[in-house]
């Protein structure tokens, strides 16, 4: 890719399954060696599978496109006031030139407005996945293990809309609000 060309974000639709899913598998790849797992669940999901994600009301996912190739994409399940990212991928011969950064923070702009904190997942050893998401403000909170692998789960509580501080006195501050 060429300083020139522009990065499109959007929301991706069931007629980009297929390439999304060859994305996903080949920016995948990576974790399992990480990880000598080769059946994360990035991997092993179906073609079936993937559409009927793309097709829940509870899930956003956005690529970044190049032209007419995707490049990257980000899922974002949301469950209340709650949003858990996943399945950020980039294409590897992308990498490194902050379009993970880009879709990490596009995707806050298709929250609820009641969403008040964002929540990701990555396998421990994933430093440079960790790092990132550091940058992004997000803190670790604990390490969860799943079979095999151990998970670090980081959390962004978000500034906009009506986040009340833990204070418990009559001045309550809100955040986000004017």
């Amino acid at each position: 890719m060429s300083e020139g060309d522009q990065i499109r974000i959007d929301v991706v639709t069931t007629a980009d399954a297929g390439e999304l899913l060859t994305l996903r598998r080949a920016a995948f790849v990576s974790e399992a060696q990480i990880f000598n797992d080769p059946n994360i669940p990035a991997l092993t999901q179906t073609l079936e599978e993937l559409v009927v994600d793309l097709q829940s009301e509870d899930v956003v996912t956005l690529g970044a496109w190049a032209g007419h190739r995707l490049i990257g994409s980000i899922r974002v399940g949301i469950e209340g006031g709650k949003a858990t990212i996943g399945r950020l991928a980039v294409a590897p011969d992308q990498q490194g030139q902050g379009i993970g950064t880009q879709l990490l923070f596009a995707v806050l702009g298709h929250l609820p407005e009641d969403t008040k904190e964002v929540w990701v997942f990555t396998g421990q050893n994933s430093k440079h996945n960790i790092s990132m998401y550091n940058k992004a403000g997000y803190e670790h909170q604990f390490d969860q293990v799943a079979g095999d692998l151990t998970y670090a789960y980081l959390r962004k509580v978000l500034e906009a809309g009506a986040i009340v501080d833990d204070e418990d006195d009559e001045d309550e501050v809100v955040r986000g609000e004017n």
